[in-house]
């Protein structure tokens, strides 16, 4: 709303798994919103998992567990999807206050 003191873009405390998974989706379609961790690079490398499939995961996949608030007010959640055949991977991101995503690892999620 107009005049309400918040920021466009910004989840409040009350926003559903739902929401964020939108904000993320959202977010995502825009490659100068990605910021990538060098943890999340490392593993990356380490996993077999490239930039073109976390970006389809954030885009496409949908939320597994509930998001966690930051120290910093922001919102950490994890986006999971079916890659390579029918195995699952995950990408866990913060939704930055500035309106940009923060990639902080991928993983698979059946340990192998």
């Amino acid at each position: 709303m107009k005049g309400d003191g918040r920021r466009p873009g910004r989840i409040s405390i009350r926003s559903s798994v739902r929401q964020l998974e939108a904000r993320i989706r959202e977010l995502s379609h825009d490659s100068s919103n990605m910021l990538w961790s060098n943890h999340a690079r490392d593993r990356m490398d380490e996993r077999g998992i490239y930039a073109d499939d976390a970006l389809r995961i954030l885009r496409f996949g949908h939320a597994r567990g509930s998001p966690e608030k930051t120290d910093r007010g922001e919102w950490k959640l994890k986006m999971v999807k079916a890659i390579k055949g029918a195995r699952e991977a995950g990408v866990v991101t913060i939704v930055l206050t500035n309106g940009r995503l923060l990639i902080v690892t991928v993983e698979w999620e059946d340990i192998r």
